[in-house]
């Protein structure tokens, strides 16, 4: 009767330790999961930050060239963060590289996100100003003293399907 109940005690010990072993594993397995789903949560918010740099500019209807080389010089910073160079290899779906187009009336494309392009977006192809500036010459049309302002863009954005991240924007000219 002594062993019985000795061997009745040690049984319990035992349940009760696999009990306590059960609630560790259940637990361990259930923080684990809430930590994925928050380090999820952060990589898409993280992604979304990301993004609304560029795409805070469509469906704008007064996107300037100062927007332009804002926007370029974005997707410059990144490139160069990232180690990719201006050619056009460096460009594919499994990276961060952005692409910056700068579409003229003619559809003529210019890329902007390119270190050189950028420094000359505000030179005198894009706008110069005459010595009595009392108009601007915009894109070769001249503007009178009512109409002297800089010519605008529409703003269209493309996002990778792998990375989530956009890797494409297109401004075209009015």
């Amino acid at each position: 009767m002594e062993n019985a109940s000795k061997a009745l005690l040690m049984a319990a010990g035992v349940l009760i330790g696999v009990l306590i072993l059960s609630l560790a594993v259940y637990l361990f397995v259930s923080f684990g999961i809430t930590s994925a789903e928050l380090h999820k949560l952060n990589e898409e918010n993280d992604i979304h930050e990301f993004n609304i740099q560029f795409t805070q500019y469509e469906g704008k209807s007064d996107v300037t060239i100062y927007d332009v080389v804002t926007v370029a010089g974005l997707a410059r910073n990144n490139n160069e963060y990232y180690g990719y160079n201006d050619n056009e290899d460096s460009q594919n779906e499994n990276n961060y590289y952005i692409t910056v187009n700068l579409l003229g009336k003619q559809n003529d494309l210019q890329r902007t996100d390119k270190k050189d392009v950028i420094n000359q977006l505000l030179t005198n192809e894009m706008l110069t100003t005459n010595n009595d500036d009392s108009y601007y010459t915009i894109q070769g049309n001249t503007a009178t003293d009512t109409q002297n302002r800089l010519p605008t863009y529409t703003c269209t954005t493309e996002i990778n399907p792998v990375t989530g991240r956009v890797y494409i924007v297109n401004f075209k000219a009015k």
